[in-house]
């Protein structure tokens, strides 16, 4: 077994251990997961949640030795621990059939699925060109790092100015099919294609082209390039593979056809990344800049045809106009009232503008955004129609709900807004349902667990890396020396809360454990979660609907927007703190007590009353606190056991905890009473 770092820019920094057995390929589920899924956490737990819908009992590291010298009951539970630990990755390499793509990736590539789990994205193109250039009897060049221009950089890909709004209207979206890998077959750009400067002048003027961004290219009259051969074999296979997958009638052939074509595109879509990652193999930035550029063009030109043909002089219904663009799609408003009329007007217009274009590029029509709330470049959400019959989807992207740098909270919160904006069509409703969650946020209401932050730990504060302290290092720092072997490793996701400690204390200072935080009773600071997470996304949304102005009377300004604060006294503050003296309140009118009683003399005389209400306190607090004990014990598979899951990742866990303080608080507030009169 040995350590091994892996770092790209795509998948940043992580530390994993390798186990080498001789005639064995080592399959790590754990990279993979980092690689392909964006979850907030890759825990066991939390990646089984996900996909299988089932959880294990998370036993605590430092029980697991006083289990094994228990009883036998004690060792079956930790022998169905373990179990568990091997029975879910294999179910997760079954439901998401890993290992099924990777081998039709080796195929594909011609590299070892171990170079395909432990490399990045650059070695599976690099192997093809090898094996093409072999065939091709041309020699490959090994580039020194220091012939690879690290300043060196190009323009990318193009996004037409969004027209903010909320449409009411079908909004069609047209798509170039893999529009990079087109786009170099069809203009033959290629490392064996690329013209010097003063090598034009020996070429005849039908022999060669002149990218946007000025360079050279010989036409494939001339000479077939290298890629443009790699990009037109595997594209070719790939609609092999996805006809063969259609036709197959046995679940393991789809399963293995769906990977080879799911292989075959990611090869394709790999290549002009490859020859435009500047610190790598084999840079080319004349081929990279020269593939955004005709990108940028054909984006442009889309636009100018459809919005020329499709106007009301040319005889249609209305002037079509395109209201966003963002790389290979457009947007399309056709100004017709229904799906069933847009679909058809997308269509045509697909096939129209793909006639202008060399082939292999073409236009497709995919979807219908219906209604469509365009908010800005690379955020939008709509109902997504496919067919005129019913939608598909609710779907967005770039929003809060697809982004795992948030709270639970707020992405839970944008998804109701939308569904009440997009599906029921209740703008009201959704502008309610936001103040409700406001107030709940501001009063203290809100389960902790819905406040959980997770980012990835890439670097350490030992790393001189970073220009200004982030707080989830910071706190990774702080859990290091409360419990080294508990402690985040590098390349795991940090789960923390934002505590209150003052204005005037910096943010890393504030991140905390979600767990620490409930068990020394740390309150939360309600207002960094309301102007940092939930305000942006609010304005965002509601402003295309009413207006930024009204966005911020109406819905960041009000009555719903009144604060409680619960300041606690924490043990260990410091300073003047420690010589505070906390004293017990009142339990009727909360008036501070001198004695160790239950009730101020004003308060006596209900006496009855106060202890009936906090005896119901404490009937409600055991019958919630058995109910999510019972969930647990159900989870863990059995109900005469002692609960020992410490899952971070499960929002039961919080919850339990909560309620177990909350209880603990409540029965000792009824323990003040020292009789009662009735």
């Amino acid at each position: 077994m040995e350590k091994k770092t892996f770092s790209s820019a795509q998948y940043g920094k992580s530390e994993n251990v390798k186990t080498t057995i001789h005639g064995r390929c080592m399959f790590d589920l754990l990279p993979i997961m980092r690689r392909s899924q964006n979850l907030s956490s890759y825990s066991l737990n939390a990646v089984s949640a996900a996909f299988l819908g089932q959880q294990k009992e998370d036993v605590p590291h430092g029980i697991i030795s006083d289990l094994q010298r228990g009883t036998d009951d004690d060792r079956h539970r930790l022998a169905v621990y373990c179990l568990k630990d091997a029975y879910l990755p294999l179910r997760l390499l079954d439901k998401l059939s890993y290992i099924v793509n990777y081998i039709e990736m080796a195929r594909v590539s011609g590299v070892p699925i171990d170079f395909l789990i432990e490399r990045g994205q650059q070695i599976k193109v690099f192997s093809m060109l090898l094996r093409k250039c072999k065939d091709a009897s041309l020699v490959v060049p090994t580039l020194p790092r220091s012939q690879n221009n690290e300043d060196a950089g190009y323009e990318g890909a193009t996004v037409i100015e969004p027209k903010k709004a909320y449409y009411s209207v079908p909004i069609a979206t047209l798509d170039f099919a893999s529009l990079y890998p087109s786009i170099m077959q069809a203009y033959n750009l290629c490392y064996s294609t690329l013209v010097a400067p003063g090598d034009v002048d020996k070429l005849a003027p039908g022999d060669y082209a002149k990218s946007p961004s000025g360079d050279i290219f010989v036409t494939s009259k001339k000479k077939k390039g290298i890629l443009p051969l790699i990009l037109e074999e595997v594209l070719a296979a790939r609609k092999r593979a996805k006809r063969d997958m259609n036709a197959a009638t046995d679940p393991m052939e789809k399963a293995v056809q769906n990977g080879r074509q799911l292989a075959l595109k990611v090869s394709a879509n790999s290549v002009y990344g490859f020859t435009g990652a500047i610190v790598g193999q084999m840079p080319c930035i004349p081929i990279a800049s020269s593939t955004t550029a005709y990108g940028r063009q054909l984006l442009f030109r889309t636009r100018e045809e459809v919005e020329r043909v499709y106007t009301i002089a040319n005889g249609y219904k209305a002037d079509a106009e395109v209201v966003y663009g963002d790389t290979d799609s457009v947007m399309v408003k056709f100004g017709v009232d229904a799906v069933e009329e847009a679909m058809p007007l997308a269509e045509e217009a697909a096939k129209r503008v793909s006639d202008i274009f060399p082939n292999p590029i073409e236009l497709e029509f995919e979807k219908v955004y219906f209604p469509y709330l365009l908010m800005n470049k690379k955020r939008y959400a709509g109902l997504l129609w496919t067919k005129p019959e019913k939608y598909d989807k609710l779907d967005s992207k770039g929003l809060e709900t697809v982004r795992r740098d948030n709270c639970l909270l707020v992405r839970r919160m944008v998804e109701s807004v939308l569904r009440k904006i997009l599906i029921n069509r209740d703008v009201p409703g959704a502008i309610s349902y936001t103040k409700n969650v406001i107030s709940d946020l501001l009063q203290n209401r809100i389960d902790i667990s819905l406040l959980v932050i997770t980012k990835g730990l890439k670097k350490t504060v030992d790393q001189d890396d970073y220009k200004v302290k982030q707080a989830h290092t910071e706190l990774a720092e702080r859990m290091r020396k409360r419990d080294a072997g508990s402690a985040p490793a590098l390349g795991e996701r940090i789960a923390y809360v934002i505590i209150d400690k003052g204005k005037a204390t910096p943010l890393y200072e504030k991140a905390e454990d979600p767990v620490y935080a409930l068990e020394n009773n740390i309150p939360i600071d309600c207002d960094y979660y309301m102007k940092q997470q939930l305000q942006n996304p609010l304005e965002r949304i509601f402003e295309p609907i009413i207006g930024l102005s009204k966005v911020k009377s109406d819905l960041l300004n009000g009555a719903h927007t009144l604060k409680r604060s619960k300041p606690v006294l924490k043990q260990n503050s410091g300073g003047m703190m420690n010589f505070a003296v906390k004293k017990l309140k009142c339990l009727g009118c909360k008036a501070p007590l001198n004695g160790k009683g239950a009730l101020c003399r004003s308060c006596v005389e209900r006496e009855a009353e106060v202890f009936s209400r906090q005896l119901e306190s404490v009937n409600e607090l055991e019958h919630l606190f058995a109910r999510l004990w019972t969930q647990c014990q159900n989870c863990q598979g059995s109900l005469h056991q002692d609960v020992l899951c410490s899952s971070r990742d499960c929002p039961i866990f919080y919850k339990r905890i909560k309620v177990q303080k909350d209880l603990g608080e409540a029965q000792a507030s009824l323990e003040r009473f020292q009789s009662v009169e009735w």
